[in-house]
């Protein structure tokens, strides 16, 4: 009798691991659909329409690689969209990867707790406004022909260096670039402080025995310590400033004439100017293909602190 309980307490358990597991990938089974319909569903869609070429509503016709090969061999347009693109996400990566992490570190390095709390709180309060609002305040207050920059030169008597900033083809490709400075992001302060409390005591109190301290210590120790909060900010730049155009869009529109297209406005003209619906297709196949190598990349050879800690 009592092997036979035995059993049956061995057969419930299982049971009950069984219903707790069924249950499990059941309530995965919404999540994952959504994935699939809303994500996977659109991807596979535009990469079989890269092969075709056709308008919203109209009859694909089929072109095989036709696409892709006027948008790298042909397209006027192709390269020096990539060489905007390059510029905007190497200047990215420079301005996001130093400013932010310097101010991160100026605000541990503040003794009061209550000062630090009061920073940490000025910093993250941009990151409420939309960033299609910040983008119209540079282009309609800043830029513009009466803007601040045009007054404050008004002001220091050298109206004769009044210009239109982003109508002007020499300079509009920097003033783009310019638009949100000091280029001090909420988000990233934040990754960058949390990464720096992060750092063991110990480790602060062994630098301080060795005499490193200062800006030696942040080099020596600090950096090699939020290289995981590095390798994320770095990641997420590239892949938004590759895919990204919404600046563009609203600030320049790729003008003046192509002088900031970006191959992301690029792919929005040919889908809803030009009713190119497979060509646009092409160029964001390109994209994906160029982001997932890039991340790789980084993945690969970009080491986090617990990989240089050989964890």
């Amino acid at each position: 009798m009592a092997k036979q309980s035995g059993r049956m307490d061995g057969g419930g358990l299982l049971g009950h691991r069984a219903r707790f597991t069924l249950s499990c990938y059941a309530l995965l089974l919404l999540p994952v659909s959504a994935l699939i319909l809303f994500v996977y569903v659109p991807v596979i869609w535009g990469m079989s329409g890269s092969l075709f070429e056709f308008e919203v509503g109209g009859d694909p016709q089929w072109v095989g690689l036709q696409n892709y090969l006027e948008f790298f061999t042909t397209d006027p347009v192709t390269w020096p969209s990539f060489a905007h693109m390059l510029f905007f996400v190497v200047f990215a990566v420079c301005v996001r990867l130093s400013l932010p992490l310097i101010v991160a570190k100026l605000i541990y390095s503040v003794r009061n707790e209550r000062a630090r709390y009061f920073y940490r709180i000025l910093f993250l309060v941009p990151i409420v406004v939309p960033g299609v609002a910040v983008q119209l305040i540079w282009q309609g207050s800043i830029y513009n022909d009466a803007g601040l920059v045009n007054q404050v030169l008004d002001l220091l008597g050298l109206g004769g260096w009044k210009m239109g900033w982003l109508s002007d083809p020499r300079i509009a490709l920097f003033m783009v670039a310019f638009v949100g400075f000091p280029w001090v992001g909420g988000f990233e302060v934040l990754v960058y402080y949390a990464g720096l409390t992060g750092i063991p005591e110990s480790v602060t109190e062994a630098a301080a025995l060795e005499g490193c301290t200062g800006v030696q210590k942040f080099f020596r120790i600090d950096i090699p310590m939020v290289m995981s909060q590095l390798k994320l900010i770095l990641i997420l730049t590239i892949i938004g400033g590759v895919q990204g155009f919404e600046n563009i869009f609203i600030l320049t529109q790729g003008g003046p004439g192509f002088k900031t297209m970006v191959p992301g406005m690029w792919m929005y003209l040919n889908a809803w100017s030009f009713q190119r619906m497979g060509y646009a297709c092409a160029v964001g196949v390109s994209l994906f293909v160029i982001i997932f190598g890039l991340t790789f990349l980084n993945m690969k050879y970009f080491k986090s602190t617990e990989e240089l800690e050989g964890r």
